[in-house]
């Protein structure tokens, strides 16, 4: 097994809604905004190597949407997942399989692309199955009223009418080495890939603890459905993590693809942040 790093690149949210109730005082360290209180996150996604799979997880927001609406997350940077892909030795057409942990835009708005013509969409990946959970698909399907301006149906209808759209808990999907956490504070059963890598274990964390700046358990996203739940299920993850010397894989951490984490008197720490490529 293979793992690569995958930067989709950068965009800028709010850093309010990225930490819900905690003090400005306290993550403006982390996460330094700028005068609009806005801070800059990665899309980074993961590429894994294994046998006659090439598994993507995650794609980013991708690029369908016109200047204006892109305009609103002033995405920036050299990364693009494409490139990303290819940088790493790889092309569209070797990705058998996409593992969206949830299928807010900006983990799974890349999945899509306009044809050549700019007529229709259709799959980047033409050769891969697409893969998220059958109760997390009819939610966004169905948005709720806080959820609904995160989920596009133009990221998944496409999928399905290709028939490459399949639900990891009904369909039968084989990843060795590969387990999934599910996590429903963020949004309902959003997927969390545990990989076997080495002799160690990597959590895709997905949004339950986008960077390391959200490791206490208390920085919680605004944007989760259920803040309560993300801090029990961080806790869980948290102590796990601590105690078997998980890696923890961030999806938004600007800077760090990785970390260790420790339990202390005053909550979980981080022990280390490093880049997944430290791993071998």
């Amino acid at each position: 097994m293979n793992l690569y790093s995958i930067d989709a690149g950068n965009f800028k949210l709010d850093g309010g809604a990225m930490f819900g109730v905690v003090p400005k005082t306290f993550w403006n360290k982390w996460s330094p905004a700028d005068e609009n209180n806005l801070c800059t996150w990665k899309m980074r996604c993961l590429l894994i190597e294994q046998g006659n799979q090439l598994i993507l997880v995650d794609t980013g927001m991708g690029d369908k949407q016109d200047a204006k609406w892109q305009s609103y997350y002033y995405r920036h940077g050299e990364g693009n997942l494409i490139n990303s892909i290819r940088k790493a030795g790889f092309s569209e057409k070797d990705i058998t399989d996409v593992i969206l942990s949830h299928l807010h835009f900006d983990h799974c708005g890349g999945a899509v692309q306009w044809n050549n013509n700019r007529t229709n969409y259709e799959s980047t990946f033409g050769n891969a199955k697409y893969w998220t959970h059958s109760a997390h698909l009819d939610w966004a399907l169905n948005p709720n009223m806080r959820e609904k301006a995160t989920f596009f149906k133009e990221n998944i209808l496409p999928l399905q009418e290709a028939g490459q759209l399949f639900c990891i808990d009904k369909d039968q999907a084989t990843f060795e080495n590969i387990d999934f956490l599910l996590a429903d504070g963020h949004t309902e059963k959003m997927l969390m890939p545990k990989i076997q890598y080495k002799n160690q274990t990597i959590l895709f964390v997905a949004d339950t603890i986008p960077s390391a700046g959200h490791i206490p358990v208390p920085y919680v996203m605004g944007y989760d459905v259920r803040p309560l739940q993300t801090m029990e299920e961080k806790t869980q993850i948290l102590t796990q993590a601590a105690e078997e010397k998980w890696v923890l894989y961030f999806d938004h951490d600007p800077i760090h693809d990785c970390a260790r984490v420790v339990s202390t008197e005053k909550g979980f720490k981080l022990e280390e942040a490093f880049p997944l490529s430290i791993l071998g």
